[in-house]
């Protein structure tokens, strides 16, 4: 089911939309898929009341958005965030995001402990502020998004070796067609 409305709000069982227009009864939901278009980052804070979730999605300006694998807060492991962060070939780096999504909720892994989830989005920040320079605030995958893709395949039980021998591997190119 596909709804747009200009304000919702999350209640125990789904989502309440709120449209000024027309009455609309909750929907039951297990899963709520939020597309924010641009300025993500605004409607990713707006969509908390509490002011702790706001402060745990955006807390400091000279941080990136503080995602376990560019998907998942470790304090609101129920949020799944895809295409929020950018790369030098977004498409498949959002696709293999969905699927590494599709993995975690269909239970082939588990995420790590919280303390896990957050050693680890410090260390991906560091990465990120010496690979990326001054651009790093805007999670930039650049020259790291083969290596953020191995770690998504070893995440989902995939070998991250995606080419035919030792030679491929060192000199052919990456593509979406070696994540297929």
């Amino acid at each position: 089911m596909t709804q747009r409305s200009p304000a919702f709000s999350f209640f125990e069982k789904g989502v309440e939309l709120d449209d000024s227009i027309k009455s609309t009864e909750p929907i039951t939901s297990d899963l709520v898929i939020f597309a924010t278009g641009y300025k993500g980052d605004q409607k990713l804070k707006d969509i908390f009341a509490s002011s702790e979730f706001k402060d745990y999605m955006f807390g400091s300006s000279n941080k990136t958005l503080s995602l376990y694998r560019e998907c998942i807060h470790p304090r609101i492991p129920q949020l799944g965030v895809i295409g929020f962060s950018e790369s030098l070939a977004n498409l498949y780096t959002s696709e293999i995001r969905c699927r590494w999504l599709f993995e975690l909720l269909d239970g082939k892994f588990k995420l790590p402990s919280i303390e896990e989830m957050e050693k680890d989005v410090i260390e991906w920040e560091k990465f990120m502020k010496r690979y990326s320079g001054k651009y790093y605030r805007g999670s930039c995958l650049g020259a790291l998004h083969i290596y953020y893709n191995d770690q998504l395949c070893i995440d989902m039980g995939f070998n991250p070796k995606r080419k035919d021998g030792y030679w491929a591997e060192l000199f052919e190119p990456y593509g979406p067609m070696d994540y297929a």
